[in-house]
């Protein structure tokens, strides 16, 4: 796994003005990409959001049937002692899903952090912005559509703060193509889902933490 010696980036302000310079840990956002890993922990995370909501119904489960349709003997068909029967149409299902299936798979923390790598990679070499703190004054939503316009964020943005606080939610909550989320909370299906990824200084710092 090759890794640059050195990751620099601009730092902007909220204003989309160049306030300073920033060296990001190459072992983080500087790796050589994974795909495989990648691919992997994107299957994992949409497996496990996959919810057992299909359901057929049993012959037990089927209504009516209480009544033989017809004699046993004499009338030139097949026996038959219920209309719930799984041969019958509007009977019982058989072997079919039941509303309890897991579909929930894992990927161990190895390989998890690296794809988690290998994602902000790739977004180092492009559609990284770094903001040396972002903080709203307001619960306006156009504060938060201002600073996407000043930073000149492409059609869907990701914004990795240290913590979310209210004002930011508030402000981000209404901006359908953009997702904020916290620094503890950074996935691989979003970082490759994006075209911009945002995040303050602080942010930055956390994730190097924790990936390192």
């Amino acid at each position: 796994m090759a890794t640059k010696k050195s990751v620099s980036v601009k730092v902007y302000d909220m204003a989309g003005k160049e306030v300073s310079q920033m060296n990001l840990n190459p072992e983080v956002f500087g790796i050589e990409a994974h795909i495989q890993a990648m691919f992997d922990a994107v299957q994992v995370e949409e497996s496990n959001r996959r919810q057992a909501t299909a359901k057929t119904k049993v012959r037990h489960e089927v209504s009516g049937g209480g009544k033989k349709p017809w004699r046993q003997k004499g009338t030139g068909r097949a026996r038959a002692g219920t209309t719930r029967s799984p041969i019958w149409v509007g009977g019982g299902t058989v072997f079919g899903p039941v509303g309890n299936q897991n579909y929930k798979i894992s990927q161990n923390k190895k390989e998890h952090k690296l794809a988690l790598k290998s994602a902000l990679s790739l977004k180092a070499k492009e559609g990284l912005v770094v903001v040396d703190e972002i903080k709203f004054a307001e619960k306006k939503t156009k504060l938060f559509v201002s600073m996407l316009d000043a930073l000149k964020a492409g059609n869907k943005v990701l914004m990795v703060v240290e913590e979310i606080d209210e004002n930011t939610f508030a402000a981000c909550r209404n901006v359908g193509y953009a997702k904020v989320v916290s620094s503890d909370n950074v996935s691989v299906r979003d970082l490759l889902d994006v075209d911009t990824l945002i995040m303050s200084q602080a942010s930055v710092k956390t994730v190097e933490e924790a990936l390192k």
